[in-house]
């Protein structure tokens, strides 16, 4: 079993900054990508950036130049740090881990339970 938990989020003003976590553990191979994704009210889950198993980023034009996605192979945990916050960066954010498992070895993506990020105007 899997599990994979995000930490971090909060009540932050407009410009300020916040760093969310989320690290993935078990019975786990290996992770592939790593991604975070948001979902506002009202709105679809869409995807803020992504990091490969090699550092590899991708990001969402919305988010470039402010947020940065990291990884620690060894913990098997991702980072998003989040800076210039705009309120329309409110939203709850996901992880997600595309971790190699199992016999035979084969990936699975995995959800955290997301937690809430509130950007104050």
């Amino acid at each position: 079993q899997v599990q994979v938990v995000e930490s971090g989020g909060g009540l932050v003003q407009a410009g300020g900054s916040v760093r969310l976590s989320c690290a993935a553990s078990g019975s786990i191979f290996g992770i592939n990508a790593m991604g975070w994704y948001r979902q506002a009210p009202g709105k679809q889950r869409e995807l803020v950036g992504i990091i490969s198993f090699g550092g590899l980023t991708n990001y969402a034009d919305s988010v470039k130049g402010r947020f940065t996605i990291s990884r620690d192979n060894a913990k098997n945990i991702v980072y998003l740090q989040m800076n210039s916050l705009k309120p329309e960066d409110t939203g709850v954010y996901y992880c997600n881990a595309r971790v190699v498992e199992g016999v035979p070895i084969m990936e699975r993506s995995y959800w955290g339970q997301g937690t809430q990020v509130t950007v104050s105007s």
